[in-house]
């Protein structure tokens, strides 16, 4: 039996980057993650702390940093400290990737809450179905 690692606070980060943006186009900068916590919860947290913190330079942010950008991403601050907590989440944030059409939003918001191994079954139903239908995976990554 295989032991999963810990991600890293900067892998986690990274993660949220790659996957938790607008509809329709990539990342979100440094500077306009740093600039929605200032506009959304009065924090401050330079562009170049938010880069260092991703890409592992420092690997030790305060509570206060943590918190703001787990708020600003949309995840609980556990994310970044609980293995279950952070497995929930990407398996959450997969399958609402999978599911950007607005017909299908629906099911996504339905399946908040549910557990790792659940998200993962429907996301295997989801791929299934596409399979079946004869949709490319590669449709799904165009987020």
């Amino acid at each position: 039996m295989t032991e999963k690692r810990e991600r890293t606070f900067a892998e986690l980060l990274d993660y949220l980057f790659r996957e938790v943006h607008p509809k329709g186009r990539g990342s979100y900068t440094y500077a306009e993650v740093s600039q929605g916590i200032r506009d959304t919860s009065g924090g401050a947290v330079s562009a170049s702390a938010i880069q260092q913190l991703r890409t592992g330079t420092n690997t030790n942010p305060k509570m206060q940093t943590i918190r703001a950008l787990a708020g600003f991403f949309g995840v609980p601050p556990g994310y970044f400290f609980d293995e279950e907590v952070a497995e929930r989440i990407t398996a959450e944030l997969s399958l609402l990737a999978s599911m950007r059409d607005n017909h299908v939003r629906d099911v996504a918001l339905r399946a908040s809450g549910l557990s790792t191994e659940t998200l993962e079954t429907i996301k295997g139903f989801i791929e299934r179905a596409r399979t079946l239908e004869g949709l490319a995976d590669d449709e799904t990554s165009s987020r």
